[in-house]
């Protein structure tokens, strides 16, 4: 779940972004004392993620805008479903108009995409979860779309686990040497994951009390090896090369997670439109 107080120093800098010193297009055109009533529309089916921060963007702008939501984050709404109605000041709905919009059809995108992936690989055990590439600044509303869509976050940021990569091993001297150094002063509900690309690393990952090990870029045949040497002893998590035309294949291997930037990175804005 996302921040109010983070999201509303977001906010800020979207509208100053965007505005400037004026809307000068609304000032010129739309009477002062004008009055409106606007509504959002899901112009294609979508899951929606961040409706609250698109609310918020209007009352933050003007709070004399009065705003309600019809539709929760996680929803899955079809074509046409009025997800937001905004009345008010006029010139406040279409200067504030533009953020809301943006930001709300960035997090239904990804959430939309994350719900896309996840019903690939149903009924296979396997869960999805995101990664750290995410859009600078705007980390804990992406991963939020993620959850929104029906995926799972790894980790928040760097302090929300161990994650020992090749530079970290290369440093260490060994997986063995990595992970005993890190269980020294590990807190104790914290787990450590090691990213392996040869199953030689797995075997080492294993032996050493590694929690989760990562299966990065591995052929659908080395991950089954994998899966069946490990044996439940670890979590599994596939990586790297993740597309929709390939994440079932890799769910049935057996692995526990499958985690993929496509659904942050790549994910397509959806189609939603403001109106009268």
């Amino acid at each position: 779940m996302y921040d109010i107080f983070q999201t509303d120093r977001l906010i800020d800098l979207w509208l100053t972004e965007d505005i400037g010193s004026c809307d000068l297009t609304a000032q010129l055109m739309i009477d002062e004392d004008a009055v409106g009533t606007f509504h959002m529309n899901a112009r294609e089916p979508m899951y929606i993620a961040g409706i609250d921060v698109a609310a918020r963007i209007f009352t933050r702008y003007d709070a004399a805008l009065s705003v309600t939501k019809l539709a929760k984050d996680g929803d899955k709404v079809e074509k046409g479903t009025r997800i937001l109605t905004v009345s008010g000041p006029a010139r406040s709905i279409v200067t504030a108009e533009r953020p809301a919009l943006n930001i709300l059809q960035r997090l239904c995108g990804i959430a939309t995409e994350t719900a896309r992936y996840n019903a690939e690989i149903a009924g296979t055990g396997a869960r999805l979860i995101d990664t750290r590439k995410t859009t600078p600044g705007l980390r804990m509303l992406e991963k939020h779309a993620v959850a929104c869509g029906g995926g799972l976050n790894h980790r928040l940021g760097l302090d929300n686990g161990v994650m020992l990569k090749d530079n970290h091993i290369a440093v260490a001297g060994s997986i063995g040497k990595a992970v005993a150094r890190a269980k020294l002063k590990l807190p104790i509900l914290t787990k450590i994951e090691v990213e392996c690309d040869r199953f030689e690393q797995v075997e080492e990952s294993l032996a050493a009390g590694a929690d989760v090990i990562m299966l990065d870029n591995m052929s659908i045949a080395d991950m089954t090896t994998a899966v069946k040497f490990v044996a439940g002893r670890a979590k599994i998590e596939a990586s790297g090369g993740i597309s929709i035309a390939t994440i079932r294949n890799v769910a049935l291997t057996g692995v526990d997670y499958i985690s993929t930037s496509k659904i942050t990175q790549a994910a397509p804005a959806v189609d939603i439109g403001l109106d009268e």
